[in-house]
Formats: structure tokens, sequence, C-alpha cells
């Protein structure tokens, strides 16, 4: 893994995911859940239940827009739900579905600092190996991986180094706020969305850096905040976990030179940069 990335003493990163998805195995049932259950239950007691995520595949080639249209499907019975299974704290969880595995870490309150990727890393990679063991075990199939995932969540609130929704120019490089004309006046709020082509070894398309911003007020004291989002998302240069943990990390750096790439060297300074750059 590479050592020279970016790296702050005070990011406004709130939520990690790493993400596998692979062929749906139709055989991973609500009982089979709850069996699945017992092998995380000492570190994670706690159950929900969610809808499914839909699929996602990064996918190259297609020239022109999405085609929209209406598809009826009859579904002869309802959808095995996302399982999550969470820490006391709730910090951490796993998410199984019949076709995807994550862990996720997430900041709770004013504490609990980001442990650092190499931590969640190691979670996901033994949870995962757990999870592989169980479906082996269990004779439900076999994890056959289709795409890879890293999220990472940024909250970056109000109050420094800006104040308004229309001030995002202050935080991301990707807005600056210049006109052909002096008639308008700063933005109320902005959004956008970004995608940049990860290439492998070869040289051919091996996924993609999403990086989206939305303007939001944080719930306890409606403060404007941003919430900047940045996935990576893609394919597996290798088989098994390894080519899910070679990715993941591939994904990792491009997350992080990413956020670095896009944000300001005002904010880099109130974020506490310390690497050489």
């Amino acid at each position: 893994m590479p050592s020279s990335l970016p790296d702050f003493t005070d990011p406004p990163v709130v939520e990690v995911a790493l993400s596998v998805q692979y062929e749906p195995l139709t055989a991973l049932c609500t009982p089979a859940m709850g069996l699945l259950w017992s092998e995380f239950r000492d570190r994670f007691p706690n159950v929900e239940e969610h809808a499914p995520l839909e699929a996602v595949i990064e996918r190259f080639g297609v020239k022109g827009p999405k085609k929209v249209g209406v598809r009826v499907e009859m579904m002869p019975k309802p959808p095995v739900p996302r399982c999550w299974f969470l820490n006391e704290a709730g910090t951490e969880l796993i998410q199984v579905q019949q076709d995807r595995f994550v862990h996720n870490w997430r900041k709770v309150g004013e504490g609990g600092d980001y442990p650092r990727y190499e931590h969640v890393r190691d979670r996901f990679k033994g949870e995962l190996a757990v999870f592989e063991s169980f479906v082996r075990r269990e004779k439900l199939g076999e994890l056959v991986p289709t795409q890879c995932e890293i999220t990472y969540v940024n909250h970056i609130v109000a109050g420094r180094g800006w104040e308004t929704h229309g001030q995002v120019g202050e935080v991301l490089r990707l807005f600056v706020p210049k006109y052909s004309e002096a008639f308008l006046p700063e933005p109320e709020d902005a959004r956008m969305g970004v995608r940049y082509v990860i290439r492998g070894a070869d040289g051919d398309p091996l996924g993609r850096l999403h990086v989206t911003m939305e303007p939001v007020y944080r719930r306890e004291d409606d403060r404007p905040m941003l919430l900047l989002n940045l996935t990576a998302r893609g394919r597996t240069e290798r088989e098994g976990l390894d080519g899910v943990l070679g990715f993941l990390d591939v994904g990792r750096e491009w997350v992080v030179r990413g956020f670095a790439a896009v944000t300001t060297a005002q904010m880099h300074k109130i974020w506490g940069r310390h690497d050489d750059h």
C-alpha cells in the first residue's frame, strides 16, 4: 500500500465503507442470515434489516445517455433483506445481502476519530474470510466478485474557512466562481458530480472515481455543511480475496489523492495536512 499519500491530522471524514459485490447467492435466505449472525454476534451483537442495495457495475464503451423506460417484473417472493450487524457503540457494522458484503466505520458523536484505512481494511479482510468460509461450509454457493468499492463520506462544516453554501469555491477547487459578466451574485448553493476513469496496469479501464458534493445543513444546529463523497468502484485484476483487497488499495489511493486534489490549500491547512507536497 502507498506510504506517501496525503495525510491530515483532523480530516472531515465521518464514514468509510469497504464493499464487494458478487454473483447472487440465491441460497442465502433469511434463515441462513440468522445462522451467519452467530458467526459475528460476539463482536456485532445488534441487528437491523434494510432493503437490499441495487447492484452497480462500472461499464465502459457504452455511448450516449442511458435509455429510460418502464419495466414490469413479477416478483414471486419478497427479496431477502440486507442485514446489518452492528457493534455495541454503532461505530462499526457489517452489511450482508445476497450479492454484497460491506464493512462500515462511522463516526458517532464528537469522539471516535477515524481509525485509518489499515484498521478498516484488516477488519473487512477478516470478516469477509469468515463470510466466505460460512458460505462454503453451508453450501450456499461460491463468492465470485463482480465489483469492489470504497467510499469516504466527508462532512465539511461551515465556520472554518467558509460560511455559506455559496462559498463552496473556498473549499473545492472544482468550483471557481468566475463569470464572463459581472451580473450574477454569490450563488445560493451549488452541487456537483464528477467522474474519473481508473486504469489498470495494462492501461485498460479498471473502474471509476466518483466525486459528489451536496449542500446540506447539520442536523443538530442547522449549520451549513457540504456533504462530499468519494467512491472508487471497479473490477478486480486478480482472483479471490487478494484481488478484492488489491482493488480496494488502488481505490483508497484514488480517493485520498482525489480528495486532496479537489479541495483547496486553505482547507488543507485547517485540516492539518502534514505530508510532503
